[in-house]
């Protein structure tokens, strides 16, 4: 045993130098991949990881601690039927306008409390494909026919990807029917009302907090609500002020104190950031701080500790291969966000060349090359956008579309580690074999 630790030693020190030995410093394709993940990084951590993981992180332990077990086995649960279990995960995850990061901490916890791996995947794969936002930007920038074969992709995507994987791996979900076919519905400590009002409030703070710049040309809802949406979060964090107080029975001074805390940290923020730029993100940073230490040290209730210990479980769970994932995919394939493009050590020529008119191999690769790229929710309608206009074909574009958002090298590795490498491995398979044959068809029918 103590020979093959030092062994297992040994090749790590090899292997780090012969890496360090041998890298290409002067190869101006390697720079500019370093570059590129450095960037993606910076981005994710600076865009994503506050406004977009740490409200998930949160919102996943409500569900973990205050929401019952029996209510999530009656929706999602594998003895629910399946027209409710499969419209519930569809549904709720359409309404979440986020990435297939973000998505990550919910399936994780409503997967763990019991949903059956049919509507827990359906779930996964409906967060970021059918989000409103998305199909609606999908279909004015990059036309109507586009954005229809996407939002009937992906609702069918949901629900034939969650029904494949409950029959290939039957055996295993009825063994897990039968152990919770006992477990009913424990008493509340509070109505159900008080606890969706909670969740909801939560869940509301992330769709506006994260409600994407809609296109140029656009004056209408969207627009208002683009410039409304710090006020409308405002008024959001105060209802859950209200909710903290009055249903988790937090007491009210710890709360006004947080709440003006973060009131001046935004205020602060405004008056030394470049157009105020890092006042949402300070903002919820201090907000995050505060709710954690008042929840930390509240005596009412241990299920408000429980909470924050849930959401910290998530979050040290995941975000270390949420780090990884997104450094390798910008490492591979680039940094593409917002205006900035930077190639990563795969060409983006060969990309190019290679998604093309509308064979089932350039739908196939669009697909594959879609599943491991890193798409910021609503990033992917502009990438395309550039994609087509330098020649890939619309089968692809499709096909892009629809095994893109939902799916990335960084969720991956987290999906891994919840189901296990053979049903991570289907899942992924089943999502790029079903966007090939989409593209294909859509590219034929254009």
């Amino acid at each position: 045993m103590e020979a093959k630790k030092e062994l297992r030693l040994l090749f790590w020190i090899v292997a780090f130098f012969v890496a360090v030995f041998f890298t290409p410093l002067q190869s101006a394709r390697f720079v500019t991949a370093v570059g590129a993940t450095l960037d993606l990084v910076q981005w994710y951590a600076r865009e994503h990881v506050v406004l977009c993981l740490l409200p998930a992180f949160f919102i996943a332990g409500v569900i973990a601690v205050l929401v019952s077990q029996g209510a999530v086995l009656k929706y999602l649960g594998a003895n629910a039927k399946r027209w409710l279990s499969y419209t519930v995960a569809s549904v709720s995850g359409g309404i979440l306008a986020v990435c297939s990061c973000t998505i990550l901490p919910l399936f994780t916890c409503i997967y763990k409390r019991g949903a059956g791996l049919g509507p827990a995947v359906a779930f996964l794969y409906s967060g970021p494909a059918i989000s409103v936002l998305s199909i609606i930007l999908t279909a004015r920038i990059l036309g109507f026919a586009m954005g229809l074969a996407r939002v009937v992709g992906a609702v069918l995507f949901s629900v034939v990807i969650g029904l494949a994987m409950d029959f290939i791996f039957r055996k295993e979900e009825k063994a897990k029917q039968e152990q919770l076919m006992n477990i009913g519905d424990m008493p509340q400590k509070r109505p159900m009302w008080q606890t969706a009002f909670h969740f909801f409030t939560l869940v509301l703070i992330l769709v506006f907090a994260n409600w994407g710049a809609p296109a140029s040309a656009d004056s209408g809802v969207w627009q208002s609500v683009f410039a409304h949406k710090w006020h409308v979060v405002g008024l959001l964090s105060l209802m859950l002020c209200w909710s903290l107080v009055v249903i988790l029975k937090i007491k009210a001074l710890w709360v006004l104190f947080g709440a003006m805390v973060t009131a001046a940290s935004a205020m602060l923020a405004d008056g030394i950031s470049p157009g105020g730029k890092m006042v949402p993100v300070v903002a919820m940073v201090v907000a995050v701080a505060c709710l954690s230490v008042i929840l930390l040290f509240d005596k009412n209730d241990a299920d408000n500790r429980e909470w924050l210990l849930s959401s910290w479980g998530f979050a040290k769970q995941i975000m270390p291969l949420l780090a990884f994932g997104v450094a390798t995919a910008g490492f591979l394939l680039g940094s593409t966000h917002d205006a900035t493009s930077i190639a990563g050590i795969v060409p983006n020529e060969w990309i190019q060349r290679a998604v093309g008119g509308n064979s089932l191999l350039s739908n196939f690769l669009a697909s594959f090359a879609g599943a491991f790229m890193y798409f910021a929710t609503l990033t992917e309608v502009p990438i395309i956008q550039g994609l087509l206009a330098s020649g890939m074909g619309d089968g692809p574009a499709l096909a892009l579309l629809l095994a893109g958002p939902s799916l990335s090298l960084p969720s991956m590795l987290v999906i891994n580690q919840v189901m296990g490498l053979r049903k991570t491995a289907v899942y992924v398979a089943l999502v790029i074999v079903m966007a090939t044959l989409s593209g294909w068809i859509f590219g034929a029918l254009s």
